[in-house]
């Protein structure tokens, strides 16, 4: 039996932010279903009847191990699995290559809603709903005591699966879905991906708009991110796409207010009144689509398997299965081909998962993985099984090379070991700048630093004349390495306005003062971001940087300092400076 159930969006937009705005006479009905395939027994008979690829044989390769979810291969075989709703990882291993686990699983470690796993340098990084935990590989398998690197990850609503890897330039990438269905997200580290240091001290938004990319890798060839993102729900059995994005640094993947190749999510509202059309032309559409609904999990390319050369620079995907659509969508891994290093097509690669005509399920696919062997690892969280997908043809695991750097080191290169931008800008005139709570060349108060409030001060300076508007930039020259740290950047603050209240709002646009336009900071978020230096260096100093404009710029909200930089050249009438410093002495109470 199909019921279709026509929802008006003011039956779901409980999702919606308290920022978004009603009465724009948006009137559409949708056709929606939540229907879940009922699980039954993963029985010798059903696994049996699992769908391969030619020479391709799907076995049980572990047993019992409940709610299994990301696995992490260790360089000498031992295999990592984590258990959400058990709050721990367990190993397993198959020391005498019969393609079985020889024992039962194993715990090893111990975290209320551990998820995330990734391995270097014979260490186990494990991520929670808000923090991320190392502990030393023994020579047993066992982990070592934990210590916590990271403890401030945001909030998770909706999406609290957070998951690791380390890219090719050695750094740990985190990815941090959004805390509901479509909404503004008040903390900009949510619906992301994070960049952060091996040792959890630098952490940066590497890119946005993604509402829950939690499978992501680096192509062998090119060294490029691809990732996973899942679609919105409640907008139909077709819509969206589930979506492949080339993740790059400091770019804007639609969520919430645009989908797909550009289609606008009608119940959501950008904030400071910026369209959805202007926020669709600051957004990179998808790459690629798949089917609406059918939740991409691990993600991971064929380098490393034993399978045939023409698989090996491909990439594939665990689908967890869908809810929100009648046919029941995923349940199965996909294959998406690549052809010199860009993705053409997905096509099924191990399905049967879906039972009895679409109304049940064996298994609900998550984590992926290469074996030591070369074979393929998947776990399934509703049955708990492992399974094992093998090559049985003549093959040989594949000898992998490094996956380049140069792409990532050079993304997040930009904007780095450049002059302050008083120094990049010629003017005829100076100009002063003051703040009531900041003497020149004196420390900043707390409450402007974001070890406690993150509240932007408040800021003065005399009128130009003929000035069109007037652009700010803050940055720290002693930053490392991140050298100079932007923290602010905003520009056409109207001509008529020469003080800025206290505590600005942290947005692309704002309403008032009406017009003025913020940017990304070197954090990766909009706005003004404080002051925050490892705790125990010496002051940091804070230059405060005003410039008079002859003209308006034509830059979009959200742009980099670089952006504006540019479009400013030529139209400077006047600059002036006002440095503050900053020290942490001590780590603040939690």
């Amino acid at each position: 039996m199909r019921k279709t159930a026509v929802l008006a969006f003011t039956s779901f937009a409980l999702c919606a932010s308290a920022y978004a705005q009603q009465g724009d006479g948006t009137d559409v009905a949708i056709s929606t279903h939540v229907f879940k395939p009922a699980k039954v027994e993963a029985t010798d008979e059903r696994i049996a009847a699992i769908k391969a690829p030619a020479n391709f044989k799907v076995t049980a390769f572990a047993k019992g191990v409940k709610n299994a979810r990301i696995i992490a291969v260790a360089p000498n075989g031992d295999i990592y699995v984590s258990r959400r709703d058990q709050g721990d990882v367990v190993l397993l291993r198959d020391k005498n290559g019969d393609g079985v686990a020889d024992d039962a699983p194993l715990v090893v470690a111990n975290r209320s809603g551990a998820h995330g796993l990734a391995i270097k340098d014979n260490k186990l990084y494990i991520a929670t709903v808000k923090e991320i935990f190392v502990g030393d590989i023994l020579k047993d398998g066992r982990i070592g005591k934990l210590k916590m690197i990271l403890g401030d990850l945001p909030d998770s609503g909706q999406h609290p699966n957070r998951t690791l890897a380390f890219g090719p330039d050695g750094m740990l990438y985190i990815s941090a879905g959004s805390t509901c269905n479509a909404c503004n997200e008040s903390n900009p580290e949510n619906a992301t991906m994070l960049r952060a240091s091996p040792d959890g001290k630098m952490r940066s938004i590497f890119a946005s708009g993604l509402r829950n990319t939690i499978g992501f890798a680096w192509h062998p060839q090119t060294g490029e991110l691809w990732g996973m993102d899942h679609g919105i729900d409640f907008l139909g059995d077709e819509i969206q796409p589930e979506e492949l994005n080339k993740i790059e640094a400091g770019k804007q993947y639609g969520w919430p207010h645009v989908w797909g190749d550009g289609g606008l999510n009608p119940q959501s509202t950008p904030v400071g009144e910026i369209t959805k059309e202007q926020w669709k032309a600051a957004s990179r559409p998808m790459t690629l689509g798949y089917t609406a609904h059918a939740a991409p999990m691990q993600m991971v390319f064929g380098n490393g398997t034993a399978f045939p050369p023409e698989y090996r620079n491909d990439v594939f995907v665990s689908m967890r299965g869908s809810w929100n659509r009648k046919d029941a969508a995923g349940y199965e891994i996909v294959r998406i081909r690549y052809e010199n290093g860009q993705p053409k097509s997905f096509e099924p690669f191990i399905t049967g998962f879906l039972t009895d005509g679409g109304r049940t399920h064996i298994a609900r696919p998550v984590g992926l993985a290469v074996a030591k062997d070369g074979s393929m690892l998947m776990s399934d969280d509703a049955n708990g099984v492992i399974y094992r997908v093998a090559y049985t043809g003549q093959s040989q695991v594949q000898n992998t090379s490094a996956v380049p750097a140069d792409p990532m080191k050079q993304q997040t290169a930009k904007g780095v070991g450049v002059p302050l931008a008083s120094a990049r800008i010629t003017a005829k005139g100076l100009m002063q700048l003051t703040s009531p709570s900041i003497a020149s060349g004196k420390a900043i108060p707390i409450r402007h630093s974001e070890y406690a409030d993150g509240a932007s001060p408040s800021l003065t300076w005399k009128p130009v004349d003929g000035a069109k508007s007037y652009m700010l930039i803050m940055e720290d020259p002693d930053a490392k390495p991140t050298t100079p740290f932007v923290h602010w950047v905003a520009w056409n603050i109207p001509a008529r306005i020469v003080n800025l209240p206290e505590g600005l709002q942290e947005q692309p646009r704002l309403t008032e003062p009406e017009g003025l336009l913020q940017g990304m900071t070197s954090r990766g978020s909009v706005g003004y971001y404080g002051p925050r230096p490892p705790v125990g260096d010496k002051p940091h100093r804070y230059h405060f940087q005003i410039f008079a404009l002859d003209t308006l710029l034509d830059v979009p909200a959200g742009a980099d300092r670089d952006t504006v930089l540019k479009a400013a050249e030529g139209h400077t009438l006047a600059k002036g400076v006002l440095v503050g410093t900053y020290a942490q002495r001590t780590t603040p109470p939690k």
